[in-house]
């Protein structure tokens, strides 16, 4: 049977990805806004795969990457939409692009850390990968309300088997997958932190 990576979506997360980080690691160029709205919203079909425990990440991520492909429509890079939002004093204001974007960089983040996570664990189940990911990105951003609706959604996360067959892999084939991402993934998340950083605006907010 002929291999259709349509209904591949790690493998075209992970591809994307090393599109972007091989921008990144090149040093000489800006991140355009277009790919990276564009490999990030091939991100948003897992979300959906995790189920009511990341409910309020894939409705966040889709929103915060929708509007992120929408300015890429007028701003050309990830530089230049941080700099019009610093220039407007809009940066931490409630809908901006690049409060958006810190959102969107933690999406990538927790997935990152749950490949990682996925990597290292034995067995079927996804609830320690998973609830070792959430914790560390975005529990400490979040009220007791979320942290208790995330805490029981763990409870009927799919199995790694599960997520697998949603995701059309096997499970040789989404190890390589996914450390692809996760490797590709690292370098993209330090760019945004940088120019967060660099501007004295911080990325915890």
């Amino acid at each position: 049977m002929a291999d259709s990576t349509s209904e591949k979506p790690l493998r075209l997360m992970a591809e994307a990805f090393k599109d972007l980080a091989d921008t990144v690691n090149s040093g000489s160029a800006e991140v355009e806004l277009a790919p990276f709205s564009r490999a990030c919203s091939l991100v948003s079909p897992l979300f959906v795969c995790l189920g009511i425990a990341f409910k309020f990440a894939e409705m966040d991520y889709v929103a915060k990457v929708h509007d992120i492909a929408e300015a890429s429509k007028s701003i050309v890079t990830l530089q230049a939409m941080l700099e019009r939002d610093v220039r407007d004093n809009s940066v931490k204001k409630s809908g901006s692009h690049s409060r958006n974007l810190l959102r969107v960089k933690r999406g990538l983040d927790m997935v990152k850390l749950l490949f990682e996570q996925i990597l290292v664990t034995e067995g079927d189940s996804l609830r320690d990968p998973a609830s070792k990911a959430y914790a560390q990105v975005f529990a400490p951003h979040h009220g007791w309300a979320i942290r208790k609706a995330v805490a029981a959604g763990m409870y009927v996360i799919p199995t790694k088997g599960q997520l697998l067959r949603k995701l059309n892999e096997d499970e040789s084939s989404a190890r390589i997958q996914m450390q692809n991402f996760a490797t590709a993934c690292a370098p993209v998340v330090l760019y945004i932190d940088k120019l967060f950083l660099t501007r004295e605006l911080g990325i915890d907010w």
